[in-house]
């Protein structure tokens, strides 16, 4: 895979087109160009015959030139970049910067394949895509094209397990401009996998993945938060920042006082399952448990629960066992 960079600043990953592809591409080309030559020869030798030799062996030149170099060349400019070779093998020819080619492009790549396919049988084509880290020829170097694939076998995506529900929020304020693209891909494919790997492996790769992804957002992890769920968290609030991006914020916003509307009596069991479901989950880790020392306020059902115990309590009491107040009533 390579990544190139647009005028933009638009990173495109594109596949480069290797030497068994494009020897059949250029092979079909040759064969239909041969072909055309010959029946374009024949036309002019039939059409010139009664011109002298020096006349036959001009028009014999131009119809090789005009045919077999022109005619490449004409189309790879009017297809921008997809000759029939090119087409029925998937390839196409682009700019460096991934853009489609012009006719000085495939001007170039015309004039210097004349030299090393026509003239040397493709030997130094051959070796110059050998060298080339990206199988580039004499050719796309000097006219600074690249021949990529187009029609590219889709892969089986993987699924990125959601964060535990413990976690959902937590990480609205990260700043997640300064991640690279790479460490981004390098986290999904871990997340994706992370079942089959070795459990140290795996620990040790996630611990080595959220450091990296602390580093650039500027702030460390979360104490009692695995290295797993923290991937998994950050990569969720990505993935709904560029959706809020992409389909607005209209959704979020008038949902917004539905859940606040919505009584505490629903609140509570969808809290309870939250909490066991992120206990469940053993790619993650268990959420954090509460020390035997710290207080927690009691919540204000619970208050006025005990409240209204307590007055049925007080109800509940016979009379002859209330204790006396001191107050005698008047005969």
């Amino acid at each position: 895979m390579s990544e190139l960079v647009t005028g933009e600043a638009v990173a495109l990953e594109l596949r480069p087109a290797r030497l068994p592809s494009r020897a059949l591409a250029v092979l079909l080309d040759l064969v239909a160009a041969v072909a055309a030559y010959v029946a374009v020869t024949i036309a002019v030798v039939v059409s010139t015959a009664s011109l002298d030799e020096a006349a036959q062996t001009a028009l014999s030149i131009a119809t090789f030139v005009l045919v077999l170099v022109g005619g490449p060349i004409a189309v790879e400019t009017l297809s921008h970049g997809r000759s029939l070779g090119k087409m029925a093998c998937g390839l196409r020819v682009v700019r460096d910067d991934g853009g489609p080619i012009r006719f000085r492009h495939a001007l170039v790549r015309g004039l210097i394949g004349v030299i090393e396919i026509l003239m040397t049988f493709g030997v130094v084509a051959c070796i110059a895509s050998f060298v080339s880290a990206r199988g580039r020829r004499l050719g796309d170097v000097f006219a600074g094209t690249l021949v990529v694939r187009e029609r590219i076998p889709v892969a089986r995506i993987g699924f990125v397990p959601p964060p535990p529900p413990w976690l959902a929020g937590r990480f609205s304020g990260l700043d997640l401009s300064a991640v690279p693209d790479g460490l981004w891909l390098a986290v999904r494919q871990y997340l994706t996998r992370m079942q089959q790997l070795d459990p140290q492996v795996g620990w040790s790769m996630a611990e080595r993945l959220a450091s990296d992804l602390a580093e650039r957002t500027g702030a460390p992890i979360p104490q009692g938060v695995p290295p797993a769920a923290y991937l998994a968290a950050v990569v969720h609030e990505r993935q709904a920042r560029e959706a809020r991006r992409a389909f607005g914020s209209g959704s979020s916003s008038s949902a917004a006082p539905a859940a606040a509307a919505a009584p505490a009596a629903d609140a509570a069991p969808a809290a309870e399952t939250a909490s066991a479901a992120g206990a469940a989950s053993p790619a993650y880790g268990r959420p954090p448990v509460v020390p035997p020392g710290a207080v927690s306020e009691p919540s204000p059902a619970a208050v006025e629960s005990s409240d209204g115990a307590r007055h049925a309590e007080s109800h509940e009491v016979p009379a002859g066992e209330r204790p006396g107040t001191g107050f005698v009533p008047p005969a």
